[in-house]
């Protein structure tokens, strides 16, 4: 069973390409309305973007519901280049066996440019490339740590990641530009299920978890983060990624 929890798709495509590989399930933990049966199975999989050099709130919510079982246990975690100590935050609340980083192309439209399109498919033909070798390492039930965490990695997961759940979260800044045409897309996609519509129009609760799927998803650009993300691009795995 592979568990993933996904903002804009990439998490998703490398939990579904590693559960074709190992011929298993993958589960979306944001849809997941009751816990399946663990007793039976023989390995349990994690996969997660990383957000500010440590694991969602989410994922470290759902982990703590997990029983402990005689499982193989592993993670991946998608970063932009560097996670951090984001999972061995994680494995302080889940046992892992195994543990990877796997660099994806960059989504957080709020903080910088995106990719160019030659630049998000190297990364994702070099992400296949590294996905077949963690399935094989699995199989083989290997222990491994194969997590590029970059420097200042403690700092980077306790300062700076307190800093953004703390401060860098709030809905404020979101807003939306008169091309809204209320389809409702991301009051029906939101994660974090804080977005909703009055009059037609998405509006934003107090609770989020920055996973920006309302930004890059939106099929029209109507959403807007501040002043900034204005000249930016706007990347889902859907409509950047598949290289196919």
């Amino acid at each position: 069973m592979i568990f993933y929890f996904s903002g804009t798709g990439n998490s998703r495509w490398a939990a579904q390409q590693l559960a074709t590989l190992l011929e298993d399930t993958a589960l979306d933990i944001s849809q997941l309305r009751q816990l399946p049966d663990l007793t039976a199975q023989l390995q349990i999989g994690l996969v997660f973007p990383v957000y500010a050099w440590g694991p969602p709130e989410p994922v470290l919510h759902f982990v703590k519901s997990l029983p402990r079982t005689k499982a193989f246990c592993f993670a991946v975690c998608t970063c932009g280049s560097q996670a951090g100590h984001a999972m061995k935050k994680l494995a302080q609340i889940w046992p892992v066996n195994s543990s990877y980083s796997l660099v994806m192309p960059n989504n957080y439209v709020i903080g910088s440019d995106l990719d160019d399109q030659q630049t998000i498919r190297c990364k994702i033909l070099a992400a296949q490339k590294e996905i077949k070798s963690i399935a094989i390492e699995i199989r083989e039930r290997k222990s491994v740590y194969r997590v590029a965490e970059g420097s200042l990695a403690g700092l980077k997961t306790t300062v700076v990641n307190y800093g953004f759940n703390r401060y860098a979260r709030g809905t404020g800044a979101f807003h939306v530009e008169d091309t809204c045409n209320g389809c409702g897309l991301c009051a029906r996609n939101c994660p974090a299920h804080t977005i909703s519509l009055k009059d037609g129009k998405p509006v934003w609760a107090k609770k989020c978890f920055q996973c920006l799927r309302c930004i890059n998803e939106c099929p029209q650009r109507a959403i807007e983060y501040g002043k900034a993300t204005k000249t930016r691009g706007r990347y889902t795995f859907e409509k950047n990624g598949n290289i196919d």
